[in-house]
């Protein structure tokens, strides 16, 4: 019967998406490579620039090997490469490309930091950096993250004078909105006690009327006692 057909399916298509979701999930959950929130860095000529770079895995590290590569429009290279031998070692190099790079980074305590420090900077330095690692203990798994390095004859300083005017405009508005607040509640609370005041004097004059023209419960009502 079709309807039995269709039963027996159902469950086979979620026993294979469960399935690759458990295959897929030590893969998500592995090896991470990051070298920071700003991918897009600037530097100076002549000055140095750290470009950092960390690592992690859920599953630790034996004889991990990363390398540092620098790609332009026109060149590419292997800047630094080495290795890392478990948690408690630090990086050895076993390959660097230029005497101005050093490795700053360390292993040790759950760093898992392969970040290198390039001093001397030139014009020609400008380009893509990218660090990459990859861990034998996952089945040679790679992951990398790359750094942009632009590098310049100077930072540009940021004019602030906007930001400053626009703050400036933002509290008087909101302080005048405060002042007009407080006066309104002062305004508020000087007619309820004028009214509380007219409510007396309404009151008391009322009573004084009642005893002058003899009402009862004025005194003009009251009768002197009897003689016996």
């Amino acid at each position: 019967m079709p309807g039995a057909g269709d039963g027996g399916k159902a469950p086979a298509r979620w026993l294979g998406t469960g399935l690759l979701g458990l295959f897929l999930l030590p893969v998500t959950l592995s090896l991470e490579v990051s070298v920071g929130k700003a991918t897009d860095i600037y530097a100076v000529n002549g000055t140095e620039i750290l470009l950092p770079c960390t690592f992690s895995s859920c599953f630790g590290f034996e004889d991990l090997h990363f390398r540092w590569t620098y790609n332009s429009s026109d060149a590419f290279k292997i800047l630094i490469e080495g290795t890392v031998k478990n948690e408690k070692s630090d990086p050895k190099v076993t390959l660097k490309d230029d005497d101005r790079i050093t490795l700053v980074g360390s292993t040790k305590e759950k760093m898992n930091n392969i970040s290198i420090v390039l001093r001397d900077l030139e014009f020609s330095d400008t380009g893509k950096y990218t660090c990459h690692v990859k861990n034998p203990k996952e089945n040679n798994l790679q992951h990398h993250a790359t750094i942009f390095l632009q590098v310049v004859d100077r930072l540009e300083e940021v004019d602030n004078t906007v930001t400053l005017i626009i703050l400036a405009v933002v509290g008087g508005v909101i302080g005048l909105l405060i002042l007009i607040l407080l006066i309104k509640k002062l305004i508020i609370f000087i007619l309820k006690k004028t009214r509380e005041k007219k409510k007396e004097c309404l009151v008391s004059s009322s009573g004084n009327d009642n005893t002058e023209n003899g009402l009862p419960g004025s005194k003009a009502e009251e009768k002197p006692p009897s003689k016996v």
